[in-house]
């Protein structure tokens, strides 16, 4: 494999809070690995989502003195979303750190993909907080995956949820044509299977328009589109894709109105390289949008006004910016969680993930860490490593995001038999065998 450049985040970015991984670190530190890609041509949205994340691990250090006095340590791995450049950052990180990485956030299901039986031998959870696999719902068959807040399952059938709603009823669904513009990739298959459910069930004709990558080439599927005039188009992008369907659709006058994002692909860097073309384009939300809340306020007094922020103070409340402060948010609570069993020290990946299956987070408690109006209660379990199912749909007006639904909950009785299904063939083909939830403490 390719040498790949770690990047200790002091040194390689800004002066900054998080303690820096070192060849002899000290013993009261947790050690987190972060993956990202600052470079090529997913650069545009994996970076703000990587500050985001860097910003919330230093307020951790900064203003609390770390995790009940444990500091953060991280170092940063460069993967260019590349599957096997992600898999060499995990080999080399995983043992750093005084216990081991406390998990693992690829920002990739093809990464994730990759790592999952790694990740499960080397007891180090993997969160894939809104990505990932959607059958590792299912803790039972993946007790190291966390696909926390909304799988790509849950996420096509809010798409469906709100195209239903727009058109009248369900009942409308029936005869429409929909196609799912996807990277050719783990990430952009993930929903196929979930969409060709809801298809069944409602009555919709459904394409697949697979975009090879990085996705700047598109002509060929919007003339195809064009020709089919599917009645929506649900895109599933990710990096230059995201800005490149939108100025095709432009150039064929598909309506952007038509065309729904997830969640990775209603970012700002989505929508402002087309300019007046993309006005009219949505996007689902994982729960948060853009703007600030309490907890960015936090974040300028103790990062930014002593210098130690990670980009520029105008891109902090952006997307993905605050997607990657939830994200790290999350992990902190789960290591939080884990030091009320095992105790106020580095824990090991195999502790933080029982903090992971028992994270709750309640609304006072997400108010308290000035999360308000980003996030709803979160609980995972045993059997439910997603946790919450909920989004929203958000459109572009030109100059900034404007939620305009009301919240949409997954169908979890209809997306479960194929979380079942999918996970027990898994399952059999591993020669792994489930937990008994109902033991699990």
């Amino acid at each position: 494999m390719p040498s790949i450049a770690c990047n200790a985040l002091i040194l390689a970015t800004v002066a900054s809070g998080v303690v820096v991984s070192a060849p002899a670190a000290a013993q009261n530190e947790q050690f987190i690995p972060i993956l990202s890609y600052r470079t090529g041509p997913y650069a545009v949205n994996g970076a703000p989502y990587a500050n985001g994340v860097v910003d919330y691990y230093n307020l951790i250090n900064e203003r609390d003195g770390g995790i009940n006095g444990v500091k953060i340590l991280v170092e940063e791995c460069e993967t260019g979303y590349a599957t096997d450049k992600g898999v060499e950052c995990y080999e080399r990180l995983k043992s750093k750190g005084p216990t081991g990485a406390a998990f693992i956030n690829p920002l990739s299901t093809g990464i994730t993909f990759a790592l999952t039986e790694k990740t499960a031998t080397d007891k180090i959870p993997i969160i894939t907080m809104g990505y990932g696999r959607a059958d590792s719902k299912n803790g039972a068959v993946f007790p190291y995956n966390f696909p926390l807040l909304g799988t790509y399952w849950s996420a096509a059938d809010i798409a469906i949820q709100h195209v239903a709603k727009e058109l009248g009823g369900f009942d409308k669904l029936k005869g429409k044509k929909i196609s799912l513009l996807y990277h050719d990739s783990p990430y952009g298959k993930e929903p196929i299977p979930m969409l060709q459910v809801l298809a069944q069930k409602y009555g919709f004709e459904f394409t697949p328009i697979p975009v090879t990558h990085p996705g700047v080439e598109q002509k060929s599927q919007w003339l195809a589109i064009r020709q089919n005039r599917p009645d929506y188009v649900l895109v599933w992008g990710w990096g230059v894709m995201n800005s490149t369907a939108v100025k095709e659709a432009a150039a064929v006058a598909y309506p952007r109105e038509k065309m729904i994002g997830v969640w990775w692909s209603g970012a700002e860097p989505d929508v402002t390289p087309a300019g007046d073309q993309a006005i009219g384009y949505k996007s689902l939300m994982l729960q948060h949008g853009a703007g600030k809340f309490p907890v960015h306020a936090d974040i300028e007094k103790y990062v930014y006004a002593k210098g130690k922020g990670s980009t520029d103070s105008g891109k902090v409340g952006e997307v993905l910016y605050n997607r990657g402060v939830v994200n790290a948010m999350l992990g902190v609570e789960a290591i939080r969680k884990a030091q009320e069993k095992f105790g106020q020290k580095p824990l090991t990946g195999e502790q933080v993930r029982w903090g992971l299956e028992n994270l709750n987070l309640s609304e006072a408690r997400i108010k308290e860490l000035g999360f308000d109006g980003m996030l709803k209660p979160i609980k995972i379990s045993c059997s439910d490593h997603e946790g919450t199912r909920d989004g929203r749909v958000q459109q572009w007006d030109g100059k900034s995001w404007k939620i305009i639904s009301d919240w949409y909950t997954a169908d979890e009785p209809l997306i479960d038999p194929l979380v079942r299904d999918v996970s027990a063939k898994y399952a059999a083909d591993k020669k792994a065998q489930p937990r008994e939830c109902s033991k699990e403490s």
